[in-house]
């Protein structure tokens, strides 16, 4: 029989996670709930299924329409969402949870914008079990399965040999969860706080019909918001996804602000700048802050992305090793001359700082300084030993391609002129846009190019699993698979150490020479508080974001 509850219509002003957009001004009136927001995406949401989706937009979405076991706070602390509470066996290998028993899935079954008693029901935890289960059968494909692999049996039934029975997670009964680990694993925990982690209803994922995440009746909310209505036409215009705030999740820890979220669809980013220009948009991420004053809109920023040279592996020069680590050794980063209001941070290592542990930032726990290989005078003897390697007397001109919306590229020419000077190699620049650069990265049709590299969470993980998926870093790494150490350090000291040890391995082959970190933004109005940016999957939670307009 369905469990009950009084749904809670009344607004609560408290806040149980950070901010990127400051946190209330004290000038203005009232608790700033109740708005409707209007928002913009960049794109059509490719899929609404968390086990799958990877783009912005999407993530965006299912932000604001799920919600999972494990949260972070406004310190980056992990903290309970679903989950009551949690223990952990002694040998640090099983991790038994207890559900909250006030998450409600919600599915407007009439589709009359009503939240009535027969059309929500308690999540349980084998709504977990089966989401585990998508995530790692083989069949599906989720992008997310290789950051679980330290769940028992996980390898097993990700290759096909175990049915999805036999992974390590396990309902006891409706409301305890239990997860058996491989190994000891330090970041199991921020796991659960990925979207990858959040629930998935079985007898609502079958009745989808294989249409699951990809329309607004295959979809169901556990989170904050509900989807009401997504319209797309690529031929056409006025694509919209709105949302209505799902009241029946609302309770004493989990407020939730705004009344509706309202998005329209655009093409583009330059269609998201022009909806905010508009305003019809309260808020928008960008790579760059040009044209938008500090004093006006709030600007906030993390550098969660690391700009760095990588080298086509089928380059008849750059495929030298040699050659490569003579490009490494003469890169000054001191000559750039980046300043402290710069959106650039000389970049050493390969994790960029806005990847924290235990609420500190990674860089501030290793210094990437100790990666710091500048030493010109040995770059001049490499270069040599390359150009006899290759049968060459002089190195040809190549220019580095680089994406103009991620970074200012007079920062390159700057080290442009450098190798010029310490290793007479011309190395020029070639600005492309976003859809241009991938498109010669995908085609192979490129020397050197200055590489975003991206997680899709907030973890080293996500970073080293790139040079394992990517096909253009995954030479860099010399094939090592570093994070399949990392997921099994027990402990922070180990896993800082795992980190580093994996920079030092993959920095070594001189396939990727980090350049520079740098931000990712979110620019809002200035009578919004609280809107959330998660700069590592792009997404945007408005869940309690407070308007004073």
């Amino acid at each position: 029989m369905r469990e009950k509850r009084i749904i809670t219509l009344a607004v609560c002003a408290a806040s149980v996670i950070g901010s990127v957009t400051g946190c209330g001004n004290s000038d203005k009136k009232g608790g700033g709930g109740g708005h409707m927001y209007s928002a913009a995406l960049a794109g059509n949401p490719r899929s609404l299924d968390p086990q799958f989706a990877t783009d912005p937009s999407s993530a965006t979405v299912i932000k604001n329409l799920y919600s999972g076991l494990m949260m972070k706070d406004e310190s980056d602390n992990i903290i309970c969402c679903n989950a009551a509470d949690y223990k952990v066996s002694s040998d640090g290998c099983v991790y038994t949870f207890n559900l909250k028993d006030d998450n409600y899935w919600f599915f407007d079954k009439n589709d009359d914008d009503k939240i009535d008693e027969d059309e929500y029901y308690p999540v349980t935890a084998y709504d977990y079990v089966f989401a585990f289960r998508r995530l790692l059968d083989p069949n599906m494909h989720s992008p997310f399965a290789r950051d679980f692999r330290c769940l028992k049996n996980s390898g097993r039934v990700a290759d096909g040999s175990y049915a999805t029975h036999s992974l390590g997670v396990e309902a006891k009964d409706n409301h305890t969860l239990e997860f058996t680990l491989e190994a000891p694993c330090a970041e199991f925990l921020s796991l659960l706080t990925t979207p990858a982690a959040f629930p998935c209803n079985e007898e609502f994922f079958i009745g989808t019909k294989g249409r699951y995440g990809l329309d607004d009746r295959s979809v169901m909310s556990n989170g904050a918001f509900y989807v009401r209505q997504w319209f797309y036409d690529p031929y056409g215009s006025n694509n919209i996804l709105y949302m209505r705030k799902n009241e029946v999740n609302e309770n004493d820890s989990y407020s939730i602000l705004p009344s509706y979220v309202s998005f329209s669809i655009q093409d583009d980013e330059a269609g998201v700048r022009q909806a905010f220009k508009d305003d019809e948009a309260e808020c928008f991420p960008t790579m760059k802050t040009g044209g938008y004053n500090p004093k006006k809109y709030k600007i906030t920023g993390e550098q969660a992305t690391t700009l760095g040279l990588v080298f086509n592996p089928d380059d008849k020069l750059y495929s030298n090793q040699d050659l490569r680590r003579a490009v490494a050794l003469s890169l000054d980063r001191e000559a750039l001359g980046l300043d402290d209001n710069s959106d650039l941070r000389a970049a050493y290592g390969i994790i960029p700082p806005a990847v924290d542990i235990v609420g500190r930032s990674y860089r501030d726990l290793a210094s990437d300084r100790q990666f710091d290989i500048f030493d010109p005078q040995a770059a001049v003897g490499l270069l040599e030993k390359s150009k006899e390697e290759l049968k060459i007397k002089s190195v040809d001109s190549v220019k580095i391609i680089v994406d103009a919306s991620t970074v200012d590229s007079r920062y390159l020419h700057i080290l442009s002129q450098s190798w010029q000077d310490s290793l007479g190699i011309y190395i020029g620049i070639e600005d492309l846009t976003s859809a241009e650069f991938r498109e010669r990265i995908d085609s192979g049709n490129y020397s050197i190019a200055l590489y975003p590299l991206r997680g899709d969470f907030n973890s080293g993980i996500a970073f080293f699993d790139r040079f394992v998926t990517e096909s253009c870093l995954a030479g860099a790494s010399g094939g090592a698979d570093c994070s399949a150490d990392i997921i099994k350090c027990p402990t922070v000291n180990e896993l800082v150490n795992s980190y580093t040890a994996a920079e030092k391995l993959i920095l070594e082959k001189n396939g990727f020479i980090p350049v520079f970190y740098k931000s990712s933004y979110l620019i809002a109005k200035d009578d919004n508080d609280d809107i959330i940016y998660d700069p590592f999957t792009g997404s945007i939670d408005y869940r309690i974001a407070r308007n004073y307009s």
